[in-house]
């Protein structure tokens, strides 16, 4: 596991705040609002923004013919699948409950791990993950009912964080040198074609007018953040820690999102969620704390 610098420390913070205030954003900017659609019209402006940024640098936005692929298949499982099934979980469930199970990502990331590639994480990243399945579960309890309530919402979301986790395994293991600005901009083109034929099938009697205010402030935050930057600095971030020491250091994301999504409605946090809290710090430390170094004389293997 690589170390990360400062740079990418204040990044993988800058993201952490960035994806876990979106939750509820998300939640208010699909309310009323058709869910594909809205991801369909932030994705445009996302690309946009990443346009802008390779012509400003004079990057080169075609991918050669032999990565095409591989950009496709990182596409796929990083961006068409997360971005299609996860809305729709929203639109079902709580930003909250939602977060929740999205981010049980770095427990499959561990799971696929041993049966796909025989990887057999560290002892401390195993305590990582043991504290990430606590602190889930401390923020599902209590929810259990409301979640069992909404099957189709929960069955969508796990469905995204499974294809989450193998996709950051993707990333861990790319051979592209593509760079990442025209491989985020590539996944998020490719996102937008499905969302569009999404859309174009099962909501084109519900788009009946032009989004509000509030809607737009949500589409122009998801656009300018989050697919702007956030996705680029994850596949900045992802390659440089194995996929389960990706998934625990972005552990703290769902617990902004159920406190933003609780400030936002006024509601009184439990204790479950302060002690879920803890859990998810004692993961992420075992991933973004520095290992002490190893005696003199010590067998690095």
């Amino acid at each position: 596991m690589t170390t990360l610098t400062r740079r990418d420390r204040w990044a993988l913070v800058a993201l952490i705040l960035a994806w876990g205030i979106n939750w509820p954003i998300m939640k208010a900017g699909v309310a009323d609002y058709p869910p594909m659609v809205f991801r369909g019209i932030a994705m445009a402006g996302g690309l946009a923004v990443l346009w802008v940024m390779m012509r400003s640098r004079g990057t080169d936005w075609r991918v050669p013919r032999a990565d095409r692929a591989e950009v496709i298949r990182i596409a796929l499982f990083n961006g068409v699948i997360w971005h299609l099934v996860a809305i729709y979980a929203i639109k079902l469930l709580s930003s909250g409950r939602a977060a929740i199970l999205g981010y049980t990502m770095p427990i499959w990331a561990a799971l696929l791990g041993l049966l796909l590639y025989r990887e057999h994480p560290s002892p401390r990243l195993w305590a990582g993950v043991a504290a990430a399945v606590v602190g889930v579960s401390l923020l599902l309890a209590g929810e259990i009912g409301a979640i069992a309530g909404r099957p189709v919402g929960t069955v969508l979301m796990l469905s995204a964080a499974v294809c989450w986790a193998y996709g950051t395994h993707l990333m861990s293991r790319r051979t592209t040198q593509v760079g990442l600005t025209v491989l985020t901009f590539w996944t998020l083109a490719i996102s937008f074609a499905a969302s569009t034929v999404v859309a174009l099938i099962m909501e084109r009697d519900a788009l009946v007018r032009a989004p509000n205010t509030i809607e737009w402030a949500a589409i122009a935050f998801n656009a300018i953040v989050v697919f702007g930057f956030c996705q680029r600095a994850w596949f900045r971030l992802a390659p440089v820690l194995t996929p389960v020491a990706s998934g625990l250091s972005v552990m703290l994301i769902p617990v902004i999102g159920l406190f933003s999504g609780v400030a936002l409605l006024g509601e009184v946090p439990r204790w479950q969620d302060l002690a879920a809290l803890g859990c998810v710090l004692a993961a992420m430390a075992t991933v973004l704390l520095p290992k002490k170094p190893a005696p003199a004389g010590a067998d690095p293997g």
